[in-house]
Formats: structure tokens, C-alpha cells, sequence
């Protein structure tokens, strides 16, 4: 594809289902989300915001403040699971989270995605999978269509494209070694 063949404003987002209508969207986006998302309103309250609007969030999971979920009605998240301050779930399709499971401080996972060689640069997303037990660290990213094994370990600041086999680890490319000034 050359420079100037992508023709945006032919983008159509065929395929592309929201899960509902364009008042509870509204609703979401405009009132409720940003309620949330604030240091002022309670973890118990948050869950129960997030269940309201069609979120399976289960016993003893902890969403802190500052968490950007897109659509709450494609949000699964087991027990006792842990979602940092600051996560965004860009979640266009499913993500669905196991039990036990830590998604860090400011970690994004995004189930969305561009056809690049698509002229009207159409969607091309899937679900997302984190397994129990697995921990996807700080500012760590992970992308459409990947599963995340059970006990994975995602590090800080990775950018994970496909499936992490359970057990493994992926880390972040090493930074320039320090020297001393």
C-alpha cells in the first residue's frame, strides 16, 4: 500500500457490534464511567456500577480507581482479581479475566485493531484471555487476540502481540545499560 492509498473516510466499521444501544452507551461514556473512574467513589461501589451495566465481576476483586473499561457489558473478571490505578481495558470485543489476577498500574489491554492493507482501514479486533493467575505488569500492553496462560507473567512495559503459553514469562526488551556520568 502506498502513502496515499488509505481513503479514511470510506471506514464504515462493518462488523463492529457495540453490544448495545446508543442510550446505555451514552449513559455509560457521559455519566457513569467517569463516576467510576474517581478516587472518591468506593471499590464495592465501582463493582457495583460495573455489574449494574452488565460487567461479571466476581467476589473479592478489586478494581481501583482511575480504570478506563470501555464497555462494561464485555468485561468478565474472576474472584479476587486485582486491576490497578490507572489500567485502560479497550475493550471492543471480550476480555475476559480469570481469578487471581494482577493487571498493574497503567497496563492497557486492547482488543482492537486496523486492517492496515485496508484502504478504508476497517477493524480488525478479537477477545482477549488473561488465564488465572496471571500477572500483567505496570504499563505492560497486550493486544487483540492474545491468551495469556494461566501463572504467565506479562513484565512491565512488554508489549505482548501473541498467546503467552501458561507458565512463561515475557519481558520487556533490556534498556541501554546505565554508565556512570
Amino acid at each position: 500500500m502506498t502513502r496515499n492509498s488509505r481513503r479514511l473516510a470510506t471506514f464504515t466499521g462493518v462488523g463492529y457490534d457495540k453490544g448495545r444501544g446508543t442510550l446505555a452507551c451514552a449513559a455509560w461514556a457521559l455519566v457513569v464511567e467517569p463516576l467510576q473512574r474517581s478516587v472518591l467513589c468506593p471499590p464495592s461501589v465501582r463493582a457495583r456500577l460495573l455489574r449494574a451495566f452488565g460487567a461479571s465481576i466476581g467476589t473479592g476483586t478489586l478494581i481501583r480507581h482511575g480504570v478506563r473499561i470501555h464497555w462494561p457489558w464485555k468485561l468478565t473478571v474472576g474472584e479476587n482479581s486485582w486491576i490497578g490505578v490507572g489500567a485502560w481495558l479497550l475493550n471492543l470485543e471480550p476480555i475476559d479475566i480469570g481469578s487471581d489476577v494482577c493487571i498493574s498500574q497503567e497496563a492497557m489491554l486492547c482488543t482492537g485493531s486496523h486492517r492496515a492493507d485496508d484502504p478504508a482501514f476497517e477493524f480488525d479486533n478479537a477477545p482477549i484471555r488473561i488465564a488465572d493467575g496471571a500477572w500483567v505488569a505496570l504499563r505492560a500492553t497486550v493486544l487483540r487476540g492474545v491468551t495469556v496462560g494461566e501463572g504467565a507473567v506479562v513484565g512491565a512495559t512488554a508489549l505482548v502481540t501473541r498467546d503467552v503459553p501458561a507458565g512463561r514469562r515475557v519481558l520487556a526488551p533490556a534498556a541501554t545499560e546505565a554508565r556512570p556520568v
